[in-house]
């Protein structure tokens, strides 16, 4: 299982981001390698590892807590048309609440992610 994982994306008001993904052929090999990922120390305490993949079975997402995130990962999924592929976007909560900048803040995990699949 292929896991490439961005670390320190970006951080606002206390709160930080990475992100990470890999391929994933079906909603089985995307919650493998999501536990993959939580099998590191680091990740397994951050408070929010919001996740989706658009799968030959249909699109999944996870929200894990951070509302609304599961559907912005999948949205940039769709438009990039990236299939069979697992995005994790994982936050350490800051103790700020962040409105809806953590949208933006998605985003830009996404966007990093897919610039660096691109090399």
């Amino acid at each position: 299982m292929t896991l490439l994982v961005l670390d320190k994306v970006l951080s606002d008001r206390g709160s930080k981001y990475a992100v990470a993904g890999g391929p994933a052929a079906d909603r089985a090999a995307a919650q493998a390698l999501v536990a993959d990922l939580k099998r590191r120390k680091k990740f397994a305490k951050a408070t929010h590892n919001s996740w989706a993949a658009l799968l030959a079975e249909g699109p999944v997402k996870d929200d894990d807590g951070e509302a609304g995130a599961g559907m912005t990962i999948l949205r940039m999924l769709e438009r990039e048309g990236l299939e069979g592929h697992v995005i994790v976007v994982t936050r350490w909560f800051g103790g700020t609440h962040l409105g809806g900048d953590r949208f933006r803040h998605v985003q830009t995990c996404v966007r990093t992610y897919l610039d660096a699949l691109k090399g």
